[in-house]
């Protein structure tokens, strides 16, 4: 007998709330919910949390449950409340595992160009001799694994030299301030809506030995002394229109504005949004696409 079952249910976005609190009225240690058929959420408005169409819902229940009674439960009890729409429930076993280890496994180092790693803080480092950056993932976002991260870490690698000084705004976990700052810049500045990821910039910087380089502060307590020769913004191509003022402001003129966590496709709106600055051609990884430009001096 393995030490955990698995109940797999393929529903509809409007079945999700149902059949989630039927699982979990039925003992489910652990619920999740993935997409079923590969369609991407895009940007979402502000609050909403969207579903995929289709869905796939997993349920971890215990050793002890009988395969027949628990699927005959669950399976009467979505009946009752969805009718004939009732999803049909696929059973499987999973061995158990050490489930540190296997989510330790899942994050390798990663190189963006031909200099620049991450490294997870228990993973030794693949080249010693190269720019290593140590990060862990944890609930702030950005460790490199998402391709608007990837193109904007390749680009500083890509750079022969680095500005002294750098914003990154909408820092996240900060990986974008703090490989700049392996690269070569002398200060970085985050600034975050949300305070957690602040508080793991900061973290990751003292874990890199930049801790005395890093300010962080939320938008509205931000305050730049002097524009910046490079700002970066890795967020949405929402708020990167309606950022576009003040982003332009806090970029000093001849200086790089870097731009990423848009689509390909919403890559002409975001650059109209900024009629200050020169960009160079979109750079694609898959639909996600990076933009760089230079603020006019005139």
């Amino acid at each position: 007998m393995s030490d955990w079952r698995a109940l797999r249910l393929a529903v509809t976005a409007e079945q999700v709330a149902v059949v989630e609190q039927v699982l979990e009225d039925n003992g489910a240690l652990a619920v999740t919910i993935t997409d079923a058929e590969d369609n991407p959420l895009f940007e979402p408005p502000p609050g909403a949390a969207p579903l995929w169409p289709r869905c796939q819902i997993q349920a971890i229940f215990g050793q002890d449950e009988d395969d027949a009674l628990l699927r005959a439960a669950c399976q009467n009890a979505l009946i009752d409340a969805l009718g004939d729409a009732a999803p049909a429930i696929v059973i499987s076993d999973i061995q158990d595992q050490n489930w540190t280890r296997v989510w330790m496994d899942a994050f390798q180092p990663m190189r963006f160009g031909q200099r620049l790693w991450i490294v997870p803080s228990w993973h030794p480092c693949p080249d010693p001799e190269a720019v290593n950056l140590r990060l862990d993932p944890g609930l702030a976002f950005g460790t490199g694994t998402h391709p608007t991260t990837a193109l904007c870490l390749e680009f500083l690698d890509s750079l022969a030299s680095m500005p002294p000084r750098v914003l990154d705004f909408g820092c996240g976990s900060g990986v974008l301030a703090l490989a700049a700052l392996m690269l070569g810049a002398q200060q970085a500045d985050g600034t975050d809506i949300d305070p957690q990821a602040l508080s793991a910039m900061q973290d990751n910087a003292q874990r890199n030995g930049f801790g005395s380089r890093v300010t962080t502060a939320l938008p509205e307590d931000f305050h730049a002394e002097h524009p910046y020769p490079m700002v970066m913004a890795n967020i949405l191509s929402g708020p990167l229109q309606s950022l576009a003022p003040l982003l332009t402001q806090y970029l000093e003129p001849g200086g790089t504005l870097v731009l990423s966590g848009l689509l390909t496709e919403q890559a002409e709106a975001v650059m109209q949004a900024y009629p200050d600055i020169d960009f160079d051609a979109p750079a694609s990884l898959g639909e996600w696409c990076r933009l760089t430009g230079t603020k006019r001096k005139n």
